[in-house]
């Protein structure tokens, strides 16, 4: 369990595009390190060892091919969490900073890459670009949208989907229910890549910070997955937007257990049950209307 080989070379693995390379025919390490761009022997000792530990076949010596676990790397969304290159990098380099985050409460990210995590993303316009396709349907395959809300969905008519990234979400929200309108909130290199395809006559997109004041036309607020990313006092304002609309907000997967999760580490993020997450409410002018599993709908106090 204490061996960091297998995870670092995995990685290595994933971003030098080993098993997209061996998919198009090349097998033998000599050829596969010049596809690469990396040195023969060190890329032999890494592949080895994966082969030993069960991800890649060396059938003889010095030639690989893929097994049912190499196949996996050829999956866009594992790609996306595991290349170095992007996103896949900091969520890796970022485990270095869990004894500071232990001993203070308080993420790191700052002190390892001198930005926080949100600054680094907006810096970085590839890096951004990468944890949107993260969060997406790249990353995240195509969304569930069954979720119970009181009274079911014919009483709403415009939904704002608050930190929707890039409108996967929304998109298959006003799919499946034809008479919905929809309005995505996100920072604008974000919105930008957003395609809502056919349902794009009834959906528009707003860049802007969800701590600024949201659209007011909508009668029903969703929140999925985004106080999860947040310490308190931001969730809280998050919140506070979402209250001074006057609409129903929804918080989906907003109910965790406990657990040490990446969110923590990149921008001191929280996993709250309901208890917790009533008190965060209250603070924001917001009460529990009712619980439907790990989701929360409220209305304003």
């Amino acid at each position: 369990m204490a061996d960091l080989r297998t995870p670092w070379c995995l990685r290595v693995a994933a971003s030098l595009r080993v098993a997209e390379h061996i998919a198009a025919g090349t097998a033998d390490v000599g050829d596969l390190a010049a596809a690469a761009g990396c040195d023969r022997e060190a890329l032999h000792a890494v592949l080895t060892h994966l082969a030993r530990s069960g991800v890649f076949a060396e059938p003889e010596p010095g030639r690989f091919a893929l097994n049912d676990a190499a196949q996996a790397l050829l999956d866009p969304g594992l790609h996306l969490g595991l290349d170095l290159h992007g996103i896949g990098g900091r969520m890796t380099e970022i485990w270095s900073t869990l004894p500071a985050y232990v001993r203070t409460g308080q993420p790191a990210y700052r002190a390892r890459f001198g930005r926080t995590f949100w600054e680094d993303l907006k810096a970085d316009p590839e890096l951004g670009a990468s944890f949107d396709a993260l969060m997406g349907p790249a990353g995240h395959g195509t969304p569930d949208t069954r979720f119970e809300i009181t009274g079911g969905w014919e009483a709403v008519r415009t939904v704002v989907d608050v930190g929707g990234g890039t409108g996967a979400f929304l998109t298959e929200l006003l799919r499946v229910h034809p008479h919905l309108r929809g309005i995505l909130v996100d920072l604008p290199p974000t919105v930008a890549q957003a395609d809502f395809g056919e349902v794009a006559g009834r959906a528009r997109a707003t860049g802007q910070s969800f701590f600024d004041p949201l659209p007011p036309d909508g009668d029903l607020y969703l929140l999925r997955k985004v106080l999860n990313d947040w310490p308190d006092r931001e969730a809280t304002a998050i919140l506070r937007r979402c209250a001074e609309t006057g609409g129903r907000v929804v918080l989906l997967g907003a109910v965790e257990h406990r657990d040490l999760t990446v969110e923590m580490l990149l921008a001191g993020g929280r996993h709250r049950d309901v208890e917790a997450l009533t008190a965060l409410l209250a603070g924001a002018g917001l009460a529990v209307a009712a619980v439907h599993g790990h989701t929360l709908e409220c209305r304003p106090a």
